[in-house]
């Protein structure tokens, strides 16, 4: 599964031709979250509230890019970086 960003401890990665909805991995030591995309929303996990709110905050500001990343893991090519949250 391809990391494609990570920032305050948190790794975000999405997996190739994954299964709908639009949605990536945000692994925070043994939490994870599974988030969705466009809407974003948390589908399934549990983290820290301050996590939650981190992931969701860079999810917001990259949702294009991210949008576009999933589509390229469908299609089996490897997603872009995107920046971390700082």
């Amino acid at each position: 599964m391809p990391i494609i960003s990570r920032f305050y401890g948190i790794v975000i990665k999405m997996y190739y031709n994954d299964h709908l909805p639009a949605h990536f991995h945000a692994v925070y030591g043994e939490y994870e979250l599974i988030v969705g995309i466009s809407p974003i929303n948390i589908i399934e996990g549990k983290t820290p509230n301050r996590v939650k709110s981190l992931v969701l905050e860079w999810c917001a500001l990259h949702q294009e890019e991210l949008i576009k990343n999933w589509e390229l893991c469908r299609s089996g090519n490897p997603p872009k970086t995107i920046e971390s949250l700082e």
